[in-house]
Formats: structure tokens, sequence, C-alpha cells
């Protein structure tokens, strides 16, 4: 009898420990056919750009976004008569994501007469829940064309030569979504331009952009940017470009309203060559109103995020 219930404690043990192992082999199993996968941060910003310059966004692989951005000022002591402002300065652009993470644009501004263009490579994204990934970091190189002088204030002397008419803004765009609401950026800028002999303005110019973005309402929000030049210019009196406004989403469209004191578009110009300071005098007070609408073009359309 006693052999017997040895036996059987035995035999019990040897059911309780096989089972264990096969359990553990199928934790492995599933493990190995369904790792953890890490989970990214979206909608840092809702677009591409925060107002004035670019976020750390990027559209998904075949969307084409069209984009009409305006800015309309008015000129002290102006006596013409134009309806609502004196001034209305337009950029037309198409992006197109090649990738989930690699876009291309191009631009053109009837005002100033300059082609932008800019290609954008998202690096890293940020994690949700997670000491690894805390910030997403995009790469930005821009380039800007001017066929003609600017007459509302430039380093651009009249040449012949069409070098001194180009410019190469390189950007590292970092960002980070503190939560649902609030969202941070940090910009640090090179922007390069052709020498010019006639003054002793920079070629070479540093800047750090800062940027944020505050949900209002399901499908508003309050943004905002601020660029520190290092070394401005010598030859005529610049001031860091601010921007405060509002996004607006409608599905595929987004509507943007800004107060501004930049007038241009491309890059080098409304960071760099900034002639207005932010203030109710003089006309220095620019309003902006921005319209981009995401075309897919894939079969496939893409969801929309919530």
């Amino acid at each position: 009898m006693k052999n017997k219930r040895i036996y059987q404690l035995l035999t019990i043990a040897f059911i309780v420990f096989n089972s264990s192992i096969n359990a553990q082999n199928l934790l492995d199993q599933l493990d190995q056919e369904f790792p953890d996968k890490p989970v990214y941060e979206i909608a840092t910003f809702k677009t591409t750009r925060i107002g004035l310059g670019h976020s750390i966004e990027t559209r998904k692989k075949g969307a084409l976004e069209i984009s009409l951005y305006n800015r309309y000022w008015n000129i002290p002591n102006f006596e013409g008569q134009r309806f609502l402002a004196d001034v209305v300065s337009t950029r037309y652009g198409l992006d197109y994501s090649f990738t989930d993470n690699f876009t291309l644009g191009l631009g053109y501004t009837n005002h100033d007469k300059i082609t932008d263009g800019f290609v954008k490579y998202k690096l890293f994204k940020q994690r949700e829940n997670s000491k690894k990934g805390v910030v997403s970091i995009t790469l930005v190189q821009g380039f800007s064309h001017r066929t003609q002088e600017n007459t509302g204030g430039t380093i651009y002397a009249p040449t012949t030569s069409s070098l001194n008419k180009y410019a190469f803004t390189s950007q590292v765009l970092v960002a980070r979504k503190i939560n649902s609401d609030f969202s941070i950026q940090i910009a640090p800028t090179f922007i390069h331009k052709e020498a010019n002999s006639l003054n002793d303005d920079p070629n070479n110019q540093f800047v750090i952009g800062f940027g944020g973005r505050h949900k209002i309402g399901g499908h508003a929000s309050i943004v905002s940017e601020y660029f520190y030049v290092a070394n401005p210019l010598k030859s005529i009196q610049t001031y860091n470009a601010f921007m405060v406004g509002v996004n607006w989403e409608l599905s595929h469209l987004l509507l943007q309203f800004q107060m501004t004191n930049a007038r241009n578009f491309a890059e080098d110009t409304f960071i760099t060559q900034t002639t207005n300071n932010f203030n109710a005098k003089d006309g220095n007070f620019h309003f902006g109103f921005n319209a981009t609408f995401v075309l897919h073009t894939k079969k496939k359309k893409l969801s929309k995020i919530e």
C-alpha cells in the first residue's frame, strides 16, 4: 500500500512538471509569434507645419498635400484704395509623401517671386509610455531661389549672377507630445546664402526655433512659433519672427488663422529677413490665412487620425 501511494505521488509530480514545461513552451512560442511591438505617439501637431515653419509630422505614403498660404498687410500712409489689405502675398504649394517618413515639397510665392522646396525625413518617433524614444526627430533640408530682387528689404544686391539668389536651410526638428492636448518643438537651424561682396552680412546664420500646440477643442488648437537668430543681418534692421494663431481641422482640410510679423514664406526669408516688429504700429501686424487639403492617391484610403 505504501509503495502504491508513493507511485501515485510520483505520477502526479511528473504530470505537473510536464504540464509546466509544455505551458512554458507555449508561452515562448506565443512570444515569438506575437512579440511586443513599440507603440508610437501620433498627431503630435496634426499637420506638417505648425504655422510658419515645419513640424515633425509627415504624411502617410501616397498622400498629396495641396496648400494655399496667404499673408495680408497694410502699408503706412498708403494713398491707394484696396479692399481689406494693401498687399496680399500667396504661396502655392504641393507636397508628396513617397513613404510614411519621407516627403518632397515645392512651392512658389507670387509677391516676392520666390520658388522654394524641401525634402523631409522623419528619423525617430516618440514612443508611448516608454523611457526609450522620448522625442520625435525629423530632418528638413530646404532651398529657395528668387528670380528678381525683393523690394521689401533683402540682403540680395542687384546682380546678373544667379548664385546670389539661392539659399539653403537645414533643420533638425525635435518634438515631444507632453499629453493629448499639449506638444512642443525645438528646431536648431542653419541657413546658408551665397556671399555678397557689397555688404558685410553673414552668409551663414544660426537660428533656434521654438513652437508649441495646445488643443482647445475637438478640432481646434492654438499654435505659436518664435525664431531666435544668433547672428542677424547687418545691412538692414531685422526682428525675430513670431506667430500666434489657431488651427482648425475639417476632415482632410486644415485651416490656419495667424497673426505674425513675418511677410515671407520661404524659411531663409521669414526667419532672417523679417523687417517688422511684432506690434500694432505702422503696419507691423500681418494676418495669415492658410488652407491645406490632403488628397490620398492610393486606392486604399488612409484612416483619419482621431
